[in-house]
């Protein structure tokens, strides 16, 4: 028996060892892109750092201070330090997530960070959900319908989402829905009656509310992010059906395609179980991709409905010269959006076999 010209049976353990290699190759050479791109960023949040015009030892000890206590405040800072040793100690406290403490909160920013990051990542995951759950079907509709008046709709609710800014559209709703309509609750994450009702276990304030049983805070919780989710989930449905639509307009000009209407398939199981199913390994990556984004800009959205998320907290830290907070922050956004990046390239080749 032979599965293809050239391929025996006895043949198959070598291929398999081969294919084995070859993924664990793979995956070495994810990791050490991703160790190498983390360095690199690592490089530039230390080149920030010092190129800044803030001076952080001026942002401890205020303008007022003596010159003895500013130059003993600066050695305790390392700042006395050559260049390159204090790269080294950045390096190596990076690594151990030790980014220094908070002028503004007193706070290590570590702690800062597990603090407001949970609520960047609920609000950029439910923004996310809607954007696909709207995004793809509509990019599908799209792109069956192609240069139909729904094409044309689709296309220009995604141009929309695209050129207008997230920053006006943010206000624009919070004008309707919060002051005219009070369809929803206002800027913050949970109403001041509600606070510290819920403890913290993983940070996600609809997760711990549900884990707790506070159903009160939960749909307050709802209340206030409904919003801003549906305005990211709106900014990601638009890149996600153009994409969708993309994807699947070059599907359908495959001949596998002719070939199942020639047989008599359906157009929703040709759509659905053939060209949808073939597109949705890029499509994946595209939506890991638009995670990413969402993760890393939702700095307007954050600030506009006062969401005490991660961006704000590196705004406020900008705003207050606390640089130890801002390249703590910076640094975790970029970690996490370059790990993401790495990651749907290595889903697109592990779940495409063309691209091995």
């Amino acid at each position: 028996m032979s599965l293809d010209p050239g391929l025996t049976v006895e043949a198959l353990p070598e291929r398999r060892g081969r294919a084995a290699l070859g993924f664990a190759g793979g995956v070495a050479g994810f990791l050490l892109t991703l160790a190498i791109t983390l360095f690199g960023l690592v490089v530039v949040t230390f080149v920030i750092g010092r190129v800044v015009p803030i001076d952080p030892v001026l942002a401890v000890v205020g303008d007022r201070a003596s010159a003895a206590t500013y130059q003993r405040v600066r050695a305790e800072m390392g700042l006395d330090l050559p260049l390159i040793e204090q790269f080294r100690v950045y390096l190596v406290k990076a690594v151990t997530g030790d980014f220094g403490r908070s002028v503004l909160t007193t706070n290590p920013v570590i702690e800062d960070i597990r603090t407001y990051f949970p609520a960047t990542i609920e609000l950029a995951t439910l923004g996310t959900l809607i954007g696909t759950l709207i995004g793809v079907p509509l990019g599908v509709f799209a792109a069956v319908r192609s240069g139909s008046v729904l094409d044309q709709i689709v296309r220009i609710v995604g141009l929309v989402g695209y050129s207008v800014p997230i920053f006006w559209l943010g206000l624009m709703a919070l004008l309707l829905f919060y002051a005219k309509l009070d369809w929803v609750a206002g800027p913050g994450r949970l109403d001041i009656a509600y606070d510290y009702l819920v403890t913290p276990v993983t940070g996600l304030l609809l997760v711990d509310s549900l884990m707790q049983g506070q159903l009160d805070v939960f749909w307050n919780a709802i209340s206030h992010i409904v919003l801003p989710a549906a305005l990211l989930g709106y900014f990601s449905l638009a890149y996600i059906s153009r994409m969708t639509r993309a994807l699947l307009l070059n599907e359908l000009a495959q001949e596998y395609v002719v070939t199942a209407r020639i047989k008599g398939l359906s157009e929703a199981r040709v759509i659905w179980r053939h060209a949808l199913r073939n597109a949705a390994v890029p499509l994946l990556t595209v939506v890991v991709l638009s995670y990413a984004t969402l993760l890393e800009g939702s700095v307007l959205t954050e600030t506009v409905f006062s969401w005490p998320g991660i961006g704000s907290y590196i705004t406020s830290s900008l705003q207050n010269a606390d640089m130890n907070a801002v390249l703590g922050g910076t640094l975790v956004v970029g970690a996490a959006f370059v790990t993401l990046n790495l990651v749907s390239d290595l889903l697109y080749r592990l779940l495409d076999p063309r691209t091995r």
